[in-house]
């Protein structure tokens, strides 16, 4: 095997484990999770502050306006449409990334044999009915010697 193949069989096999894969959806759902959290903080928590401290201005009748995706209170605008869009986009590339690590886990898995089950370590004393090792020649619970198959 060249040394190209061997590099790249390598990066293969460093890319396809599962910790890698888990860290990249880790990495993109901190990102689309902290465009929530900028939302929320921009679009209510803000505006809820300088409501409180008197910061925001107030606007002459003092009425909640609502329009189109942001409300109104004394001047200070609530902007709820970004945050449900925030929601929004985050819950479809946790979709789309649930979806792509389940058709990576199903390729990988179709060239893999099925692994064979384990040899049995255990038999039955064919006198006492009691679990005994498999090499065993005489029962430990009931002391019967044992027939050699």
């Amino acid at each position: 095997m060249s040394k190209g193949n061997g590099f790249i069989a390598e990066f293969k096999k460093f890319i396809m484990r599962g910790n890698v894969m888990d860290m990249a959806v880790g990495v993109i759902i901190g990102g689309a999770f902290s465009a929530i959290v900028t939302s929320l903080t921009t679009s209510f928590i803000n505006p809820l502050i300088a409501l409180c401290t008197g910061g925001a201005e107030k606007d002459e009748n003092g009425v909640m306006q609502v329009v189109g995706g942001q409300f109104t209170v004394h001047g200070v605008e609530f902007n709820y449409g970004a945050f449900i869009s925030a929601v929004i986009n985050f819950l479809i590339i946790a979709f789309i990334l649930f979806c792509m690590i389940k058709a990576v886990n199903k390729a990988m898995s179709i060239g893999k044999k099925p692994e064979a089950p384990a040899a049995p370590t255990t038999k039955k004393c064919p006198f006492c009915k009691t679990d005994i090792a498999i090499d065993a020649t005489r029962c430990p619970n009931c002391t019967s010697v044992l027939e050699e198959k």
